[in-house]
């Protein structure tokens, strides 16, 4: 067994500090992702910086046209909050149909943007709807936060703190999901914003959640699931594994974006 040192800070800026000073420190958030990685030693860092204690990254607060919601906030209360469930129904769904149970109750939604697993719901959410990521250090717009599988923009040292989203005229969030772990197998997450229409697809591209630049333009012209019907995403950029070829994720990624175009409020 090998061994880390183990942090529970009391501030951001006291997280911020050891994270800068640590040689290969990682945060635990929910740890729904990072403690299953450490089981199987796929991760072996020097220190573990436990984000568990600060409180003030929990939180949902809806102000002008837009929802902020902490970092820390776990799936459940997203999925049940009342001003969610009002101005952004189609996240309240999202969130509730994420893993199971135990699942909602300890993953956050900062850890799952942070992590960007390539299955994850909230990715997709956060491009369609074109969020901003705040963290200890800037903020940073959808576009230019994910940078590829398990990759994104943020440093070493830096922390989510807190996610606006605009108020949508309509969106909707369909998903494929494994029936085992309820991932997505294919999902789609569609929206008109203040800035235009969107469609991000989570599950199943080999760099993660990306656009569909062509069905943004056809929906732009015709909101309906026809509009779509025969824009088909190259299968080279799918991920092809045990539960789907990439021909099959392929056709799914326009099964399913119709209809959740054709489920949008």
């Amino acid at each position: 067994m090998y061994q880390f040192d183990y942090h529970r800070p009391a501030s951001l800026k006291e997280a911020s500090e050891l994270l800068k000073n640590c040689d290969e420190a990682k945060i635990l958030a929910g740890g729904q992702t990072l403690i299953p990685t450490l089981k199987q030693r796929l991760a072996m860092p020097s220190d573990l910086v436990d984000l568990g204690a600060l409180k003030e990254l929990s939180f949902i607060k809806a102000e002008g046209d837009a929802i902020m919601i902490g970092a820390a906030t776990p799936h459940a209360d997203v999925a049940v909050n009342a001003d969610v469930r009002k101005h952004l129904p189609s996240l309240a769904k999202l969130a509730e149909g994420i893993g199971d149970p135990a699942v909602r109750h300890k993953g956050t939604i900062g850890g799952s943007l942070a992590n960007n697993d390539p299955s994850a719901d909230y990715p997709a959410a956060v491009l369609a709807l074109d969020a901003k990521i705040h963290t200890t250090k800037r903020l940073i717009e959808a576009d230019e936060f994910f940078k590829g599988m398990f990759e994104t923009a943020l440093g070493d040292d830096e922390i989510i703190t807190e996610i606006t989203f605009p108020h949508p005229k309509r969106a909707a969030y369909v998903k494929f999901p494994n029936p085992a772990s309820r991932y997505a197998m294919v999902g789609v997450f569609v929206a008109e914003t203040p800035m235009g229409i969107r469609v991000a697809v989570t599950g199943a591209g080999q760099e993660g959640v990306f656009r569909v630049k062509e069905m943004e333009e056809a929906l732009a012209k015709n909101w309906s699931a026809d509009a779509i019907s025969g824009i088909k995403v190259p299968v080279e950029n799918m991920l092809s594994d045990l539960h789907g070829d990439a021909e099959y994720r392929a056709h799914l990624v326009t099964v399913i974006a119709k209809r959740a175009v054709a489920a949008a409020i």
